[in-house]
């Protein structure tokens, strides 16, 4: 009986160091696997910037990145939350508007490479086109400074509607106007409530992301839009922002490369019609 008990006690202690060995490999294989795969964490505006990451994200996967997409609704917290380290890059704004916030903000964040364009439109509120624009009507602008000077100047100006009285512009405001003949108001509104503020306004100058998000077409549905030729169009590309000495990273090279392939490029041409256009 007990050559019996110790025949099963030693079989016993086999199985347990078979079994302990089986997990231990499991697990150098799982800590392998942990570290091929580079995780990414990026801030995006909903639309067009995280619908846009969504088909890089397949890209990055084939060289060995996962990409966290964290969507945000306005433009201070995705730079606010890269300057702090919560975000390893952000894919929302432009080159002047990241700019304007480092100057204002005291942020360290800079363009690792310029993605695409979306074109500003006027799009109708209360009034359904320029010529029925009456004296003194509502016109709105984003009221954030680098695209309050692209509305006032690319849109309102390029229309007649204004005249100013000088070429400053990156900084004009609607203190810049020196010629009003319409009396227009025009009000300055957080950008991303212009959509919303649509039907209190006559017409509203609308940020391309915000339009695409409220389901508003460039090409259709505005009454005047950007020139795709004009300085606005070179120097309002939006970029991949990363925090200072980030710029030329493995991890930034890998999603730079990613987002300017031939797979994102033609979804951005065949998804958006005009209302965004790759610069690469």
């Amino acid at each position: 009986r007990k050559g019996q008990l110790k025949k099963e006690l030693d079989l016993a202690l086999t199985g347990a160091v078979l079994v302990g060995a089986f997990a231990g490999a499991e697990q150098k294989k799982d800590s392998g696997d942990k570290k091929e795969t580079k995780k990414i964490v990026i801030g995006a505006s909903p639309s067009p910037h995280a619908d846009i990451l969504k088909v890089a994200k397949k890209e990055l996967k084939k060289e060995g990145y996962e990409l966290e997409i964290k969507e945000y609704s306005d433009y201070v917290q995705p730079n606010t939350a890269l300057e702090s380290g919560d975000l390893d890059a952000n894919y929302f704004q432009h080159k002047p508007y990241l700019d304007d916030f480092n100057k204002q903000k005291k942020t360290h964040l800079v363009s690792a490479g310029t993605i695409h364009y979306e074109p500003f439109g006027i799009f109708p509120g209360k009034t359904k086109t320029l010529k029925a624009l009456k004296n003194g009507a509502t016109v709105a602008v984003p009221n954030d400074t680098t695209n309050e000077a692209r509305s006032v100047i690319y849109c309102y100006r390029n229309q007649g509607l204004i005249k100013l009285k000088d070429e400053q512009e990156l900084t004009a405001t609607k203190k810049d106007i020196v010629e009003n003949k319409k009396r227009l108001a025009i009000k300055e509104i957080e950008a991303a409530q212009i959509p919303r503020s649509l039907k209190d306004v006559d017409i509203a100058v609308v940020i391309g992301n915000y339009a695409l998000e409220a389901g508003l077409k460039v090409n259709k549905d505005a009454l005047a839009t950007e020139d795709a030729d004009s300085i606005g169009a070179k120097t309002y590309g939006n970029v991949v922002a990363v925090k200072k000495g980030n710029e030329k990273t493995d991890v930034t090279k890998a999603l730079i490369k990613a987002l300017k392939s031939d797979t994102v490029k033609k979804y951005i041409n065949d998804k958006y019609d005009g209302a965004v256009v790759p610069l690469f």
